[in-house]
């Protein structure tokens, strides 16, 4: 909007873990989109954990398109969105699927009996996707003081810092 401007900061480690642990974490749910030459499918998924490898869980059926590209050397990409509170993060790594069940047994929900079968289901599967870089941008301040600022900018034409911060992140 306008000249509204965002402080840089680039996170990497631990720091940048804890970044998208913490907005992936308050979101939930994810546009998952995969790559196979170069033609990209997206689907809502709703993430199970951020492990404190940096690790993102999610749950899915064995028998799905996405499951099928991941099994095709599928790159992944992840986005998050709370626009109540302006933060956004992307993720971008590689996927694998499992039907380990002890890891079944971690990530299933009530929530998953939506689309499952319960825990035994045999079309239940679970995706774990390493993260290898990203990208985050959240307010600093109240959504309220952020919108102002950017507001003043685009009435005025001045640049004004809109009460954000984004910058890269180093998961790998």
């Amino acid at each position: 909007m306008g000249n509204a401007q965002s402080p840089h900061q680039d996170l990497a480690g631990t720091v940048a873990i804890k970044k998208v642990k913490e907005i992936a974490e308050a979101v939930r749910t994810c546009f998952f989109s995969t790559r196979i030459n170069n033609e990209t499918s997206s689907r809502p998924m709703a993430l199970q954990e951020v492990d404190h490898e940096g690790n993102l869980w999610f749950l899915s059926a064995v028998d799905s398109e996405k499951n099928k590209e991941i099994e095709e050397g599928a790159k992944v990409e992840l986005y998050f969105m709370n626009h109540s509170k302006y933060e956004y993060v992307f993720v971008a790594g590689e996927a694998s699927v499992s039907q380990d069940k002890a890891l079944i047994e971690k990530y299933y929900s009530a929530f998953a009996n939506a689309w499952f079968e319960g825990k035994d289901d045999p079309n239940i599967s679970v995706i774990k996707v390493i993260p290898s870089e990203g990208y985050y941008y959240e307010t600093k301040d109240n959504k309220l003081i952020a919108m102002s600022r950017m507001l003043f900018a685009a009435i005025t034409g001045k640049p004004v810092e809109d009460g954000g911060i984004e910058g890269e992140l180093k998961l790998d």
